[in-house]
């Protein structure tokens, strides 16, 4: 399974891990059919390291999981934060994914087994290096507003 994240820089396309991570799976495809992340901020961006969305509220605090309350890590020894593009859940310490996400930069080795990885990135590299790019604040806020404005879902990763 794929998606394509429609952001306000162009697309990036995501393959989803349906089979190995079923439940951080089932969320983000939920919360991306019932438009969830359609106008969400990518909040925090750190150069070299990470981008992190998929807080309607865009202060990094908000959102909610499919089920209304947070649930389980799911690793696995085959998913890793070994390359540019991996998509893992945001979390607030162990089992508590909910909505948000990131989207690395670089191999971040040292989140292995500390982040579910869900996904990574097939398509859409040099939309990731214009976010990398944006300036940000002493917060790591961009300073220009990086936005998801819709996501299609596929049901073949390599479809169009």
């Amino acid at each position: 399974m794929s998606v394509t994240l429609h952001t306000n820089l162009g697309d990036i396309k995501l393959e989803v891990f349906c089979d190995s991570v079923p439940r951080a799976a089932e969320n983000f495809l939920a919360l991306c059919a019932s438009n969830y992340y359609n106008g969400t901020k990518f909040h925090r961006n750190i150069k070299g390291f990470m981008i992190q969305g998929g807080d309607p509220t865009g202060t990094g605090r908000g959102g909610e999981s499919i089920w209304k309350q947070k649930f389980p890590d799911e690793f696995v020894s085959t998913l890793r934060h070994n390359q540019r593009g991996i998509v893992s859940m945001a979390n607030s310490g162990p089992d508590t994914n909910g909505s948000q996400f990131f989207i690395s930069y670089a191999k971040q080795p040292h989140l292995n087994n500390v982040y579910t990885v869900f996904a990574k990135m097939i398509a859409g590299g040099e939309v990731l290096d214009t976010m990398e790019k944006i300036p940000t604040d002493a917060q790591d806020r961009p300073l220009a507003d990086i936005v998801v404005e819709r996501v299609t879902i596929h049901a073949n990763p390599l479809a169009g």
